[in-house]
């Protein structure tokens, strides 16, 4: 079948003018010429005056009690046959089209980047999905809105854990950019594949892309740029990771240089996410106070911020962390309280971050004797951990464990031995009985029966019985419990 061919109208022809019936037109433009160049009515001409003798005749059927049956309209089809209107209704459908499907892409996007941030990422997933399936069906190749729905895409399946598709994401995020020249783009997805390739344990890899990235970073923004501290900060991540701890901190402290005297147009954001991370580094080299001095830097960077509650709710739960670490409990239990009321306050009263936080103020008051307050705290981060992670995540069984030995300090021993039980038969029937801390728990059930069985014993109960049977390693491994909800990206 032939193509269509475009003709250009000569300039001195007349508008176009089609005519449609006027039952099929709106009011205010019926019998109103279209002008196909502007897709506007053509304002008609008023009628000139007509002499008398142009007046219409009588018909001869007036009169005569016959009514005269409508002329049928006529409608001028001879302009459909110019070669401009066909490739402009098409242009102009396409353009349509092409308007709803982007507003329905951003309305998804949205939607995904809000479940996102609320950590609801099933939920996150199909819409990033949708609008890829969008995209792929009606979007040019490589185009910039794909990209961009990539990389959020990667984002989400990085969070459950799905690194190869999100590493494939990422990589087709980077072809996009490239094919469009961003090349600070693309350096910024080689930290993120680099990002990925740490998770995968697949060193080499991760250094390959953030050298790539750190390359154009101090190519195009210069060597004191924040973009280049972030890329040394996660390069001192890896190294610590491959234990090449001189080469880490080296890496730290270049970050750090940068910091302190940050280049025009550095946010206070920017200097204490970085901060925030070197000081979970520094954790992990077993300064706690080094790791605390940088804390409360980057606090006193955003206190005046607005709209920065959350992010300082989980700097000062990193705080109450290190404060505990280093036995100023006091001091742990206050920090923790200030970001338990700020989460609460910004709606975030429900996430696990926020049942995790519950429990470490709760170990505080459990060391300063504050039992009754500790087992609140227990109870409540019991119900949400139990709602967002299951009864047999980690975190959750380690609320158990420390809820039990709270209620027993209470006197409240048949409570504790039911938790206990519980416990037992979630290790026995769907974790296995392998584990270090099944035998703790059948030991501590075990002592608890045989206590039921006689008169309360009053004697007081030393801490670290209080605290859940791990306690010795609670201090050591609280970098990598807290870790793994956020503070270390």
């Amino acid at each position: 079948m032939p193509g269509l061919v475009s003709v250009k109208t000569p300039p001195e022809a007349p508008p176009l003018r089609i005519t449609l019936p006027d039952e099929i037109r709106p009011n205010s433009e019926r019998s109103q010429p279209i002008n196909p160049k502007t897709t506007s009515p053509v304002p008609r001409r008023p009628p000139s005056p007509s002499p008398s003798t142009s007046r219409a005749k009588p018909s001869p059927d007036r009169g005569s009690g016959k009514k005269k049956s409508p002329e049928k309209p006529v409608i001028d089809e001879s302009a459909l046959d110019n070669p401009d209107l066909g490739p402009f209704l098409l242009k102009l459908a396409r353009d349509t089209i092409a308007v709803i499907e982007t507003a329905v892409i951003k309305n998804d996007r949205y939607l995904a980047e809000a479940h996102v941030q609320a950590m609801q990422f099933d939920e996150a997933d199909n819409l990033c999905k949708k609008t890829l399936e969008i995209h792929r069906e009606h979007s040019a190749p490589a185009s910039l809105e794909e990209a961009a729905d990539r990389r959020l895409m990667a984002l989400i399946c990085e969070a459950k854990g799905d690194y190869e598709s999100a590493l494939e994401h990422l990589v087709l995020a980077s072809m996009a950019m490239i094919a469009n020249g961003q090349d600070n783009e693309v350096a910024a997805i080689d930290v993120s594949i680099g990002n990925i390739y740490l998770s995968l344990s697949r060193f080499d890899e991760a250094v390959f892309s953030y050298q790539k990235a750190l390359t154009v970073f101090k190519s195009s923004k210069g060597d004191n740029h924040p973009s280049v501290a972030s890329v040394f900060v996660r390069l001192a991540d890896l190294y610590y990771m491959t234990g090449k701890l001189r080469e880490s901190r080296s890496y730290c402290e270049n970050a750090l240089r940068i910091y302190a005297k940050p280049v025009p147009g550095t946010t206070a954001e920017e200097i204490a996410s970085g901060m925030t991370e070197i000081s979970a580094i520094y954790e992990s080299f077993n300064e706690p106070e080094e790791a605390l001095k940088l804390l409360q830097k980057a606090m006193k960077l955003l206190e005046d911020k607005p709209g920065q509650q959350s992010t300082i709710a989980g700097i000062e739960a990193r705080i109450g962390v290190m404060f505990y670490m280093v036995g100023r409990y006091e001091e742990a239990r206050h920090s923790f309280e200030s970001a338990v009321a700020k989460l609460r306050a910004s709606g975030e009263r429900k996430s696990a971050f926020f049942g995790v936080v519950l429990n470490q103020m709760g170990l505080a008051c459990v060391q300063l004797f504050k039992i009754d307050e500790a087992a609140e705290l227990f109870e409540e981060a019991r119900e949400i951990l139990e709602h967002e992670c299951g009864p047999c995540h980690q975190d959750t069984l380690g609320v158990y464990s420390n809820l039990a030995a709270t209620y027993d300090a209470l006197g409240r021993v048949e409570d504790a031995i039911e938790i206990l039980e519980y416990v037992l038969k979630l290790r026995e029937e769907k974790l296995g009985t392998a584990n270090p801390d099944f035998d703790d728990e059948k030991k501590r059930l075990a002592e608890l029966l045989k206590e039921a069985g006689r008169s309360r014993n009053k004697k007081a109960k030393s801490l670290e019985n209080l605290i859940d049977p791990n306690s010795k390693r609670t201090k050591k491994e609280a970098s990598k419990k807290w870790s793994a909800f956020g503070f270390r990206n």
